[in-house]
């Protein structure tokens, strides 16, 4: 049974600490992204190293006293707050945010994980190098809270999730020890990979503190077209031309419907279509090329054979830079015109590819036999990530159909299961798919993270009630 962190538990933490680490929480901390869960917190916590982080856990272990790891709190599962149970401390690394070194021949960087993603981004511009992981919150989430939910987004087809990028890891686990474990080596069969099992525990196994990170080298030439298609089937064989004729050069292909367009229409006419008429369906293709490739005229002779093929209709290459960065806009706003509409249920799945132009029409019948429903489905089908989110239709509010999201949120994820895939793509667990993962995890697996957990944290403090059940 874990404690609060009550009045006097802070004053004796307070007095382990250099001044200033210790708060109250603003409500920026127990809030997430979605609006639906509104956190508690007893105390926060704002450490400066890794030494305060030490002291932070330490002093939580010995009092029984729950952790919830805060990064920038843009997590859309829940993981980054506790809305029942005993206070938590919060702890927040948005204080530890240095380039501990930066190494450009050898393509790593080791950072501190409260530095945001964009912040690791310029670090490695700087170097004339990139940091390949790429979201719409990059702004604002920061690299520890990235590689505790492993991370996605845009450039997953191409250089991997989170874990693909990070080479060691710095973490506190939960009795207070440190696990050094900053290594630039490509190679190192030393026992077991604990890095990869913190990588993605979602705060649950240890508090990451700092982490050595994959650089590449940037692309010489990049270009990015927008293409019209007839359907996710001709998208995704368009897909297999691309990597074909341009072997390890789509940087990102992403799947747009045409709700997307209505919902930028309705909440952000500023974000334009570039067609007459928004199209069913049309793809974000982005290409990174070496110096011998002319980037226009590349996408130019992919697009030419293509449209000779029937996978493409019509299409927009950008230009410019200016054109480049329009085009990608329409895709980092869709999520924000989806918030403005307000889903019912929210689903970040993946698919094996071939089951994508499968899986559309019939989550579409079967939601339909539920109900009238807005879907907006796009994603990131280079990889089979699809966010498939329902909506209320015109005139109503997703408070009208509170009563079926279980419903809702079931027969989208049942399809998904029994299609072979998953239901939590890149968003993670959380405390929001605990029961998901209990209803369509292997029973093995299961037991083996029960197992782990108890191992790595037999009191239950780190992160109680995500990922597994407390």
């Amino acid at each position: 049974m874990l404690n609060p962190a009550d009045a006097a538990f802070a004053e004796t933490l307070a007095a382990r600490l250099p001044e200033g680490t210790l708060r109250a929480p603003d409500a920026r901390y127990l809030e997430e992204p979605r609006g639906r869960w509104t956190g508690q917190g007893g105390l926060l916590a704002l450490p400066r190293s890794t030494t305060d982080v030490q002291t932070i856990v330490t002093a939580c272990a010995e009092a029984r006293v729950g952790i919830v790891p805060w990064g920038g709190g843009t997590g859309l599962v829940g993981g980054q707050i506790q809305p029942a149970g005993p206070a938590p401390v919060i702890l927040s690394l948005e204080r530890m945010d240095a380039l501990r070194g930066i190494w450009p021949e050898e393509n790593v960087l080791i950072v501190e994980a409260g530095m945001t993603l964009q912040g690791v981004q310029s670090a490695a511009e700087s170097a004339g190098r990139l940091f390949p992981l790429s979201l719409a919150s990059e702004g604002s989430a920061r690299i520890g809270g990235c590689l505790a939910t492993n991370a996605g987004g845009i450039g997953v087809l191409r250089h991997g999730n989170a874990r693909d990028l990070c080479l060691g890891i710095e973490a506190v686990l939960a009795d207070g020890s440190v696990l050094s474990g900053l290594k630039r080596l490509r190679k190192d069969n030393t026992g077991y990979d604990l890095r990869h099992l913190l990588i993605g525990s979602e705060g649950t196994l240890g508090i990451i503190t700092a982490a050595a990170l994959r650089m590449v080298p940037r692309p010489a030439v990049e270009v990015t077209a927008l293409l019209v298609v007839p359907d996710p089937a001709a998208a995704l064989r368009l897909l297999t031309l691309a990597q074909s004729r341009l072997p390890g050069m789509v940087s990102a292909f992403e799947l747009i419907g045409k709700m997307g367009f209505d919902f930028l229409k309705e909440t952000m006419p500023e974000v334009t279509c570039p067609f007459p008429v928004a199209p069913d369906w049309c793809v974000l293709l982005d290409l990174g090329l070496p110096s011998v490739f002319e980037a226009e005229a590349a996408m130019a002779s992919l697009y030419a054979e293509a449209e000779e093929a029937g996978l493409v209709q019509d299409g927009v290459i950008a230009a410019s830079e200016a054109q480049r960065a329009a085009l990608w806009r329409i895709r980092e706003t869709i999520p924000e015109a989806n918030r403005r509409i307000g889903a019912v249920s929210s689903h970040d799945i993946s698919l094996p590819l071939s089951a994508v132009p499968a899986f559309i029409p019939q989550a579409d019948a079967a939601l339909a036999r539920l109900g009238e429903f807005r879907i907006n489905c796009f994603g990131h089908l280079g990889d089979g990530n699809l966010h498939y989110n329902v909506f209320p239709a015109p005139g109503r509010t997703r408070r009208d159909h509170e009563a079926q999201r279980d419903a809702i949120k079931a027969c989208v994820h049942d399809l998904v299961h029994a299609m072979g895939g998953s239901v939590s793509a890149e968003h993670g667990v959380g405390r929001l798919k605990v029961g998901d993962l209990e209803r369509y995890g292997d029973p093995a697996k299961l037991a083996a993270m029960r197992a782990v957990k108890a191992a790595l944290d037999p009191m239950g403090i780190l992160n109680p009630g995500a990922v597994v059940r407390a």
